[in-house]
């Protein structure tokens, strides 16, 4: 494999606010040709995240930051081409942490096999993955649903948020989501199954929005964005209310602290409960959600939506295009063909 050559995306400087195409670089490597007891990994789709974006900041974190000069690293899927470890063989399809690379050789313990006949393998990046896990956690265990409550979503065409709605419904519950576009709207009361949608470029005024949507309040707030969202959340939420925390991307690309929510005192006289949480803290939950989530899709009662580049020289492309609201659901940059396509 020594003579064919891997493309991978370095990053180039550390972005000052929106991340820009000269923050990063695209390179290209030897394949390498695996060591005793490794494996060899042809990568077929990678995942951009928002949560990558701090990463890129040399801040001490749950996790490192990636270094100017090298490869990024983030969710992929590929195919073992090569293996000397008898836990693979060659065709095996598995999900890793080394995208932002064509290739790689690992000795497997970063490796799990993924089944194709489950879903399409790239799914695994995204509904059946860690957003979707991120929804699940985040929903039933940090924001302690119960069955018949009220729910509002934002960001609910991504990722994360269309699967937290559908979880959400398949629990009984009445769901409100926020997006950008009435074709985003449109796909979460039609598809989604969303009760409304709040298309927040639209709304003016976006507490009375969620007011008008929510005339008895909110039991769990599913937060995604910040700003005014949490804003406008804090104003309707009902008493003992929840709000899990996946993240704030509104925030993400600030030079500066943006001012707190002016009515952060609600949380006193409703007896709110903040709490944010990391996904990984909940991997024990991964088979119960597997067998969920493969029951939902099954009934019906389950759908998602991907926006896929093609090439992984347009990675830098799709990870910018998450903070302008470019993504329709998953983000992802197909890196290879699927032999299995």
């Amino acid at each position: 494999m020594s003579a064919q050559k891997s493309r991978e995306i370095r990053l180039a400087r550390r972005p000052e606010g929106m991340p820009t195409p000269r923050d990063f670089e695209l390179a290209e490597t030897d394949v390498p040709s695996p060591g005793p007891g490794q494996v060899l990994v042809h990568n077929i789709y990678m995942s951009v995240d928002p949560y990558m974006r701090g990463r890129m900041v040399q801040r001490e974190s749950y996790v490192p930051p990636f270094q100017v000069g090298e490869a990024l690293s983030g969710g992929a899927v590929g195919q073992v081409v090569e293996s000397t470890n008898p836990n693979f063989k060659a065709g095996d399809y598995v999900s890793n942490f080394s995208g932002w690379k064509e290739w790689f050789a690992t000795p497997g313990g970063d490796l799990t096999k993924i089944d194709p006949a489950m879903a399409p393998i790239q799914a695994f990046l995204g509904a059946l993955g860690m957003p979707g896990l991120t929804a699940y956690a985040g929903l039933l265990k940090v924001g302690e649903l119960k069955d018949g409550e009220r729910v509002f979503v934002s960001a609910a065409s991504g990722a994360v948020g269309a699967i937290v709605c559908q979880i959400a419904k398949n629990k009984g519950c009445y769901v409100v989501g926020s997006a950008g576009s009435d074709e985003k709207c449109d796909w979460l009361t039609k598809e989604v199954r969303c009760d409304k949608a709040i298309n927040y470029r639209k709304a003016g005024n976006l507490t009375a929005a969620v007011k008008g949507a929510f005339p008895e309040g909110i039991d769990v707030y599913f937060e995604n964005v910040g700003g005014a969202h949490l804003d406008a959340a804090l104003a309707n939420m009902r008493m003992y209310g929840r709000i899990p925390v996946c993240g704030m991307i509104a925030q993400y690309n600030e030079t500066a602290l943006p001012p707190g929510p002016a009515n952060i005192i609600n949380v006193i006289p409703q007896r709110l409960t903040i709490r944010g949480f990391i996904v990984t803290d909940y991997a024990s939950l991964t088979p119960q959600f597997l067998r969920d989530m493969s029951e939902w899709h099954g009934a019906g009662k389950m759908t998602w939506r991907e926006t896929v580049y093609d090439g992984i020289e347009r990675a830098p492309e799709a990870f910018i295009g998450l903070f302008k609201g470019e993504n329709f659901g998953k983000m992802l940059v197909k890196i290879g063909p699927d032999p299995a396509v």
